[in-house]
């Protein structure tokens, strides 16, 4: 079995254990305060992971908020903003999405085998485009990661990433956030679906830190024995040689956009950042739920 990277899921979700309303009004699920450590956090980690329904339906930009530890990072050598990373069964993406098109540092898209010709076709001028495997395997997504120089790895949703990595043990760190509400409403997403997950009655996961962070709460856990190696102060760098780096156009929030082409600035995502990781709309509406699949395999996306 190969080498992977230190990787720590990061999602917030309501008392009653939900991602979001059953309506497509967004749910903030956090505070400043809290968006800040989330900032915090990302700034700290080599690539940020979503899936593909989180980029289509959140249009997260997946970037440092923070000037001054963008600044940090840049004085390590490191570009201001962590590697973006996300997985897909078919690759259907907008290349303008802000996922692609803000942001200097890479982009990685780990898709099925079946669709890396299309995908490399539409996606290839914005991103590198790496065979997953059919269905797309995510132990094998992480030990890719890790050989292109990745060794801390943040992922941030959606419900049904979040089921896959925790069902086939590939988290080393949890960072749960409650809001102080309830959804109620079982048509919406929770924060995991069904499977056979490591920790159950007979294996405790370890509480290692409860924080209240203004009227949210911070629940921290250990979830395997690399608990706290992962170092936050020797990340490295994963970008692309050819990456573009000067003059390029700026995003609605100061950000370069990698991709100016013709893409459409409009901010479809209110904050900018910084609130992907507290709130997830899960898979399209129509689209299957592969939460149920093979532990390490990702359905579709």
């Amino acid at each position: 079995m190969g080498r992977r990277p230190y990787t720590l899921l990061s999602c917030g979700m309501s008392i009653d254990g939900y991602l979001d309303g059953a309506t497509d009004e967004r749910l903030l699920l956090s505070n400043d305060a809290d968006f800040d450590r989330v900032d915090g956090v990302r700034a700290e980690c080599d690539a940020i992971l979503v899936g593909a329904a989180t980029v289509r339906q959140d249009n997260p930009r997946l970037l440092v908020r923070s000037q001054a530890r963008r600044e940090e990072r840049v004085a390590r050598g490191l570009r201001p903003s962590p590697v973006k990373v996300t997985v897909t069964q078919r690759a259907q993406l907008d290349p303008c999405a802000h996922f692609f098109a803000t942001g200097d540092s890479d982009k990685l898209v780990y898709c099925a085998s079946t669709a890396v010709d299309d995908a490399r076709r539409r996606l290839g001028p914005v991103a590198t485009v790496v065979d997953g495997g059919d269905p797309v395997n995510l132990r094998r997504v992480t030990e890719d990661l890790y050989a292109r120089g990745v060794s801390r790895l943040m992922v941030e949703g959606g419900g049904t990433v979040h089921t896959q990595f925790l069902t086939a043990d590939l988290v080393d760190e949890l960072h749960l956030v409650v809001a102080p509400f309830f959804v109620g409403d079982s048509r919406a997403r929770r924060f995991v679906g069904d499977g056979s997950f490591p920790w159950n009655p007979g294996r405790r996961a370890t509480l290692v830190e409860v924080r209240q962070i203004g009227d949210v709460v911070l629940l921290r856990y250990a979830l395997s024995a690399r608990f706290g190696s992962g170092r936050f102060d020797s990340p490295i760098s994963a970008t692309r040689e050819d990456a573009p780096l000067g003059g390029a156009s700026l995003g609605d929030d100061g950000a370069p956009l990698s991709n100016p082409m013709a893409c459409d600035p409009v901010a479809r995502d209110p904050l900018g950042g910084g609130a992907d990781s507290l709130r997830d709309p899960g898979p399209l509406r129509g689209e299957p739920d592969f939460s149920r699949a093979d532990s390490a395999s990702l359905g579709a996306g």
